[in-house]
């Protein structure tokens, strides 16, 4: 149901430390603000896709439950959902404006999660 490109996308961002996992949800949440919430919107999947994503997104991270909270009280819930978001993007690409895909996941990007380019046409 998620292409490989979202599986590797979530994989790694799961695989984070618990610091830089805390940092990409405090980015995601300043950047809301500046377009996030529209961005996320514009990148929800399917309700199959949306369900295989959560599955895979908790499955990496409940193992770490305890790493997770004892880093940040709430960390596990933070990271799911930031990763979610970012991976929804990553499988959405398609449907987003170059800013909007960037928006999303540059949080991850930024520390160093690897991340398939927009699917931008140029043409001539």
């Amino acid at each position: 149901m998620l292409d490989a490109a979202t599986e590797r996308f979530a994989a790694a961002a799961a695989a984070l430390p618990p610091a830089a996992l805390a940092a990409a949800f405090d980015r995601m949440v300043e950047d809301r603000s500046r377009g996030g919430r529209e961005a996320s919107r514009a990148a929800r999947p399917s309700a199959a896709q949306e369900s295989a994503l959560t599955h895979r997104v908790r499955g990496a991270l409940l193992p770490r439950a305890d790493e997770l909270d004892a880093h940040l009280t709430g960390l596990l819930s933070d990271a799911k959902a930031a990763i979610s978001i970012a991976a929804r993007a990553v499988l959405k690409r398609g449907r987003l404006t170059p800013e909007q895909y960037a928006l999303l996941v540059t949080p991850f990007t930024d520390l160093g999660v690897p991340a398939p380019p927009h699917p931008t046409v140029d043409l001539p």
